[in-house]
């Protein structure tokens, strides 16, 4: 079709306009592609200083103090890092998928063509036999963009799936080598909603974005130019639309980011809110503190439903003028083309594929849009894993790990031990020292908030010393293979936590990692700790179920079966942090009984309250205020450390200077 020599030029001057109209609507198009596209690259170990090799770069974390543009270019750089390292292993099935988008998207292009063919030269001139032929052609190509489309949502399925994962099992290994500062600096509800609403936030994304990974880009640039080849003088449509929508999608973002980063905090919030109540049901209804808890989750709750809803308005704007975007410019381009098959310049067949052409490019913005609406919800996420992901464990294995050439035999000395939390003003102990032998019993007392439990903690390594050392058989525990220094200690905490399962699953965690625990062994473990008798009674035996935290049994009970969980592995250390609390005197003593007898050559410290059971120890060991004050034999300390007499003389101790405490080791 000829035109006059003014709509020449200004049809030239369209097609080098749009153009440029193509980079700039493609932008945002192409930016969830981009992220995809960019974590198929060949990258090297993600590896930096003070981050463990094969994780995000520690200096994204640095950055979580920005605000404004930069906070939100930060976001998506911790979003990138993460889909560089864990869509990797899938570039092959991403690669797959994307010759298939490719496909799909290239039959949708020609399918606007065929369909003006059909009109032009079919319908228009009443020839059944083209009609015939191109619909046939048609439906071959239906058919194909169905078949490649069905594909791409499989590949896009089992890479999201396997992206969360992956993901979710690199957080949980990564925060199982957390110490308890770490663990405790973020806590348990942060962790828990990281690990899981997180990833899915950040899977959702992957699995949206594979929809739209090759279609969004492709349909918007070729539907551009194939609407420039139908009808280059309606592409000033385009050059309308696009940037509206363009601008009003960046516009809603930016005030969305924020508000999805206070969310998932709130989330955090009401989480822990939640295990608050749960884990302290009793002490709620012991003090009648139901209507209190009722509030505080209810303040929590409103919070988070507030933030949402201010959230889903944002979002809520973003498709409603995308589609009045397309409605308006829809009905402008058949109002402009109609005007134009009136004079002449158009035919109906062109306008329909133009028309056609021009949705599919609007519809690709709309599905980039949708992408864009999880994008700064997935990238807020980004940060907290990442945040997670880049915390390196105060607690760590040495590069090259010493061992006693005799092995472990449970020497234990205390050479100057210094121990300050972080953030404290001043050491919890201090210039500690101390020797514990095989085959002796050391029992620590003091008051409360003396650094007892602590101490014990300084021994198995579950905290560094900031000053001095702690060494078993002669080798620093900072020196040991975690693994190997804690498979020759039993510790039994002053809170006996079990673990969701069996008697005999409990059992076996406390086995070394190449120990065969048979069910001899674990009666043997079970009568130690005077734990048989309520086992065996019940019907299921050592498969008597244990729900969360042991709650289904009585404390007495819980802390039997840590002893026993302890027992089994055979350790050359016992540690006994305030373990027998929970006993009565006769339950007690028995235990007492059946351990000096298993325990003749180990090292025995434990952390007590009872003068009785200091009496019995080969040293006792006294700390008042995170200071060593006194260290000796129960006897000799009555006489010469003060803190220790009034310690005993609070409990009565006559009874135990005239051997009345019966049956106790």
């Amino acid at each position: 079709m000829l035109l006059p020599e003014s709509e020449q030029a200004a049809t030239a001057g369209a097609r080098v306009s749009t153009a440029d109209a193509a980079t700039a609507s493609a932008f945002e198009l192409q930016r969830t592609a981009t992220l995809l596209l960019l974590s198929l690259l060949p990258v090297h170990t993600m590896h930096c200083s003070g981050s463990p090799a094969g994780q995000p770069p520690t200096r994204l974390s640095r950055r979580f103090s920005c605000t404004g543009g930069r906070a939100i270019c930060d976001s998506y750089e911790m979003l990138l890092a993460l889909l560089r390292q864990y869509i990797r292993p899938y570039r092959r099935l991403v690669a797959v998928l994307m010759v298939l988008q490719l496909i799909s998207t290239l039959a949708s292009l020609y399918l606007p063509t065929v369909n003006a063919a059909i009109i032009d030269e079919g319908v228009a001139k009443g020839d059944t036999t083209t009609i015939v032929r191109l619909g046939m052609v048609m439906l071959s190509v239906t058919g194909l963009q169905v078949l490649c489309a069905v594909g791409a949502v499989y590949f896009g399925s089992r890479t999201g799936m396997g992206f969360g994962r992956d993901l979710r099992a690199a957080m949980f290994d990564h925060i199982t080598t957390f110490s308890e500062h770490e663990t405790a600096r973020f806590g348990a509800p942060t962790l828990l909603t990281r690990s899981t609403n997180d990833v899915r936030q950040i899977q959702y994304l992957v699995q949206i974005s594979s929809t739209v990974l090759v279609t969004a880009p492709i349909m918007c640039v070729g539907g551009i130019l194939m609407a420039i080849h139908q009808e280059a003088a309606l592409t000033w449509l385009l050059l309308v639309s696009v940037p509206i929508m363009a601008v009003a999608n960046y516009w809603v973002m930016s005030h969305m980011l924020p508000l999805f980063r206070r969310m998932q905090g709130l989330i955090d919030g009401i989480n822990r809110v939640l295990r608050d109540q749960l884990s302290g049901v009793r002490v709620v209804r012991a003090f009648a503190r139901e209507d209190y808890e009722r509030d505080r989750f209810a303040r929590a709750n409103a919070a988070l439903s507030n933030t949402a809803l201010t959230a889903g308005n944002w979002q809520a704007v973003m498709l409603p003028v995308t589609t009045l975007t397309i409605n308006v410019s829809s009905v402008a381009l058949i109002w402009f083309g109609g005007l134009r098959i009136d004079r002449g310049q158009m035919q109906v067949g062109s306008l329909t594929a133009f028309l056609a052409y021009f949705t599919q490019i609007l519809m690709a913005v709309l599905m980039a849009t949708m992408t864009l609406v999880v994008l700064p919800r997935a990238s807020v996420c980004a940060e907290r894993i990442t945040e997670v992901l880049s915390t390196r464990a105060a607690v760590n294995d040495p590069p090259t790990p010493l061992f006693p050439r005799h092995g472990i035999t449970g020497l234990v000395r205390l050479d100057g031990a210094t121990f300050t939390y972080p953030g404290a003003d001043r050491p919890v102990l201090q210039d500690i020292s101390l020797t514990a032998r095989p085959g002796t019993t050391t029992a620590i007392v003091g008051s409360t908030g003396s650094g007892k439990s602590t101490l014990v903690s300084l021994i198995c390594r579950l905290y560094d010393v900031t000053g001095g050392a702690v060494l078993v058989d002669g080798v620093d525990v900072r020196d040991y293979h975690t693994e190997r220094l804690w498979s020759a200690i039993g510790l039994v905490p002053q809170r006996g936590y079990l673990f969701s399962g069996t008697v005999a699953d409990n059992l076996r965690i406390g086995a070394t990692p190449h120990q065969v625990v048979t069910d001899d062994d674990m009666w043997e473990a079970l009568r130690v700790a005077d734990a048989d008798g309520f086992v065996r009674a019940h019907d299921d035996g050592l498969l008597m179920l244990v729900a969360q935290g042991g709650i289904n049994f009585s404390g007495g009970q819980r802390q039997r079966l840590a002893i026993a969980r302890a027992v089994i592995r055979h350790p050359a250390i016992y540690l006994f942090d305030d373990s027998f609390g929970a006993l009565d005197v006769h339950t007690d003593a028995r235990v007492r009984a059946s351990l000096k007898r298993i325990t003749a050559d180990a090292t025995v410290i434990v952390v007590t309250q009872r003068v009785s059971t200091a009496a019995q120890a080969d040293q006792v060991i006294v700390v008042d205020g995170g200071k060593l004050v006194g260290i000796g034999t129960h006897d000799s300390l009555l006489t010469d450390c003060p803190t220790y007499a009034e310690f005993a003389d609070s409990q009565s101790v006559g009874a135990v200077r005239s051997g009345r405490v019966g049956g106790a080791p």
